[in-house]
């Protein structure tokens, strides 16, 4: 069996229609920081479950629950979640984890790093600078993961 990650991150505040459509079908949701409003956990919400995690803008009072980091097991796998790469205390593969997800630079990122997996969506909300507006799906099966970077036209 496999399980559909959708994966997106620095929404904030915007809940686009392309980036819902893309991640349609989804068994879980990861948002790696810079939501904006909760309201952008709730439509993900409708999807798959969601895991997320606080971004630098989020500091509202809804935000102050979201951890800064967490990990999610998926089919076996440990994935670590945070919104700033730069913060990465830890060493993931010392750890065990196979993938760190992240957010915070807008820019997509796909990349093995010390037999680790390294993504970033890039951003699915207000345009930033010529970087285009994209989202992540992953697949992760027993002994395997693979992903994409979706990136969302008309956005």
């Amino acid at each position: 069996m496999a399980t559909k990650i959708g994966i997106l991150s620095d929404t904030h505040g915007l809940m686009r229609d392309e980036a819902l459509r893309a991640l349609e079908g989804s068994d879980l949701i990861i948002h790696a920081g810079d939501i904006g409003r909760p309201e952008v956990l709730d439509a993900l919400a409708r999807i798959a479950p969601v895991h997320a995690v606080r971004g630098n803008v989020d500091t509202a009072g809804w935000a102050r629950q979201l951890p800064r980091t967490a990990t999610v097991q998926v089919e076996g796998m440990r994935l670590y979640l945070l919104h700033n790469l730069a913060e990465l205390d830890l060493d993931p593969a010392a750890g065990g984890f196979a993938a760190v997800i992240f957010g915070h630079s807008h820019k997509a990122v796909r990349e093995m790093r010390n037999r680790v997996f390294y993504l970033n969506p890039g951003s699915a909300g207000p345009r930033r600078f010529r970087l285009p507006v994209s989202v992540a799906r992953m697949v992760v099966g027993a002994a395997s993961a693979r992903a994409e970077i979706v990136t969302l036209r008309g956005a």
